[in-house]
């Protein structure tokens, strides 16, 4: 599937973004990173906050793509889009950020304590890595999305 069929099958909304919401996101994801390295909060809210990060960056994705999710299960559909805009590679990418919206969804609502130190420090990576990548992209894909 493309994300035209999933416009089409009414999971995403067209979208026209600007440098300056993707400056935003960008902003956000930065910040997320770097408060999820704090050590004087638990390994939960860590680790939710570098998801946030991970989901604003394929919140960031979609949007220069020219869309953004339905309210219908939107993260899962942000995360699900990664490999459709960076390729099937990145498959295990999505599964990978799919476990941890779960995991996320289990600490922020049902139970504490469900993340430990390392989920959260891998995620952190994960995310620095996935910046990287994102930033790569539109520098190839959507240069003008980058010059505010």
């Amino acid at each position: 599937m493309s994300l035209d069929d999933w416009k089409n099958n009414g999971w995403l909304k067209a979208h026209r973004t600007s440098s300056q919401e993707i400056a935003n996101l960008f902003a956000i994801v930065r910040r997320d990173l770097a408060d999820a390295k704090t050590k004087q909060v638990s390994a939960d809210w860590r680790f939710g906050i570098a998801y946030n990060a991970a989901l604003k960056l394929c919140t960031i994705l979609l949007a220069a793509q020219g869309y953004r999710p339905d309210k219908n299960l939107a993260h899962y559909r942000t995360l699900q889009a990664l490999p459709l805009i960076l390729g099937p590679e990145k498959k295990e990418d999505a599964d990978y950020l799919d476990a941890c919206r779960i995991k996320r969804n289990t600490v922020e609502y049902d139970t504490a304590g469900a993340a430990t130190q390392a989920d959260a420090e891998e995620l952190i990576r994960y995310g620095e890595t996935l910046l990287e990548e994102v930033m790569k992209w539109l520098h190839a894909h959507h240069p003008v999305l980058l010059s505010k």
